[in-house]
Formats: structure tokens, sequence, C-alpha cells
């Protein structure tokens, strides 16, 4: 939140929770911010966007109410769903409260340009942009320019929200359904295996809201898309249990990875083979004479070493983290 930013104390009922539908739901972390709350109380204000009171009962050609005059603005909430239900269940009457525009385009807009002071997940992002796209009227060129991003950051994420059903969106948001599970493993069959959305869905239905690990998913999902009828039928039944078991008998591949390991791996040979690829070619100095070649070589070469700090940090950390495995 911007520090010129003004807070009020705003009753909890007040608020409109029409967006609360945008917002991951986790309920682990919701446990301790309530126990934090519970202690020191709410310390970051709720955000939204101040709409105008509905018209008056004039405007409407109706006679006038005299308890209508003054009717406060519509406070439509856009951040801070969590410190609600915990407002709400310790039974606080107010909350702080502060604006982020004058609708609800500029408040959406204000989120995503700070989310990640906000901690605005990929799918989060991802339905606020189909928000402005479908509703608010604007294209991918608008929303690029506002929040000062690429027009294809934008496209990835409306790509990422049109491959979900409905229903797919509701489970994961819920948190009925792993969303690391969906974001890297069943957007990899999608991709890998030609699997369509109907079947996602049917499997992500199937599974929803059984407390499963990521592991688990991982397990069923493998036997669902892969394995005979017998099984996914099993799996649609909800009968986890049993195919959860027979899985487990199973022993392990060759190698010991999960698919999305062996991912990682090849990725890492790949970049181990054209780091030397690269570092070999360079030093061919007297074939590198275009003034094209160099023009394009520094724009692409300073955006690599642009990146050169955080990738290596990266790299070092799974390089220890393997280490002490």
């Amino acid at each position: 939140m911007n520090d010129d930013r003004m807070a009020n104390e705003v009753e909890l009922a007040s608020l409109d929770l029409r967006y609360q539908g945008f917002r991951l739901k986790a309920p682990a972390l919701e446990e301790r911010l309530l126990a934090a709350i519970a202690q020191r109380g709410i310390e970051e204000p709720l955000e939204g966007v101040d709409l105008p009171a509905a018209p008056s009962a004039a405007q409407a050609g109706l006679p006038a109410a005299p308890e209508a005059a003054g009717a406060p603005p519509r406070r439509v909430l856009l951040n801070g769903f969590k410190r609600w239900r915990c407002a709400r269940k310790l039974r606080l009457a107010t909350v702080p409260y502060s604006s982020l525009g004058p609708d609800e385009a500029a408040g959406i807009l204000s989120l995503l340009k700070s989310s990640n002071n906000r901690s605005l997940s990929l799918l989060e992002q991802a339905a606020f942009i189909a928000e402005l796209r479908a509703a608010r009227g604007m294209n991918v060129a608008a929303i690029a320019a506002e929040l000062s991003r690429s027009k294809s950051w934008v496209s990835m994420r409306l790509g990422l929200w049109a491959e979900m059903s409905p229903k797919v969106r509701e489970q994961l948001f819920r948190g009925a359904f792993p969303v690391y599970s969906y974001m890297y493993l069943l957007r990899q069959f999608m991709r890998m295996n030609g699997i369509k959305a109907e079947q996602i869905e049917e499997f992500v239905l199937a599974v929803s809201g059984q407390g499963l690990s990521v592991r688990e998913v991982e397990q069923l999902a493998h036997g669902f898309f892969r394995g005979p009828e017998s099984f996914r039928e099993e799996i649609r039944k909800g009968n986890l249990a049993l195919p959860l078991a027979r899985l487990r008998a199973v022993p392990q591949s060759p190698d010991g990875c999960s698919e999305f390991e062996r991912v990682l791996l090849g990725d890492l040979e790949v970049l181990a083979k054209y780091m030397q690829r690269v570092m070999g070619k360079s030093q061919e100095q007297n074939k590198l004479t275009s003034r094209a070649f160099h023009a394009q070589c520094h724009l692409l070469s300073a955006g690599i070493l642009s990146r050169s700090r955080a990738f290596f940090h990266t790299l070092r950390q799974l390089h220890d983290r393997n280490g002490q495995a």
C-alpha cells in the first residue's frame, strides 16, 4: 500500500465480496492469520474501490425515502478476503480499509501493478486480467500498457484462464485441488500427451476435496490418464484408496524420478550443452563480423546478463539442496 493512501475504519458488513472468487483460499495460512489477528488485530488495511451509491429514489422515478439521503458509497473488496473472514470469525464490527481507485477497473489495475507486494499468484493475476478483458472491455494492448508489461505477459495469463473450465477454476480457487498439481502436472499432460480439457476436468472433480498430497495427485493422474479403464472407473467413483494402494505396490521407474523431475533434468542437460556451445563459438571472433549480428547479440546478451544473478542464485540453491539430500 502507498504511504499516502489513507486507511479508514469501515463496517465489516459494508464490504461487497463480489471478487472473493478471484482469490485463492489457503486454509492453513488463514488459520495462522486468525491467531495473529486475535492477538494483534488487523495490521494491514483491506483494499477495494468505492463505487457511487445506488441511484436515489428520485433518480429511479420513485418516492424519495428520508433514510436514503447521503447514502454511503458501495465498497467493493479486492484485497484482504482472508482478513475479512478472520474478522467475521472474531466478530469484529469494523476493519481498516483503504481505496485503490474510483472504479473497479482502476482498482484492479492498481492491484495488479503492485501484485508482488500483495502476493498475487499467477492464477489470481489471470482472473483479474480476464475480468478487465471480458467485463471492462480492455484489449490486450491496453492492459499491457496500463501495467507496463508486454503483450505476451498479458496473453499468457489470458490463455491460462481460457484453458480452465469454470468447474476446474472453482476447485482451484476454493483450495479443493492443489494449484501446484494443476500448473506443473496436469498442464504438462495437456501439452505433451494431448489430454483434452474435458478429461482434465473429470479428473479434477473426481479427486478434489479429498485432502490428497501433491505426490498422491501425481500418482493418481498417471494412472488415470495412462492406465486401464478399470483404474479410471475406480477414481470416478471416488474409491481412491484402492488405486493409491495399487500404485504404491508398483515398482518405481528405473531412474526413480517423477515426470516433473525428469523434465527438469532434461532442461539442465540442454542448458549445459548450450552453455558449452556458446562459450566455444564466442571465441571465433573472425566469424562474428556482421553489424546485424553485433546488434542482435548485444540485445540478447544484455537480457541474459540481466537475469544472471537471479539465475545463478537459483542454481546454487538447487545444487546445495540436492547435495544435502
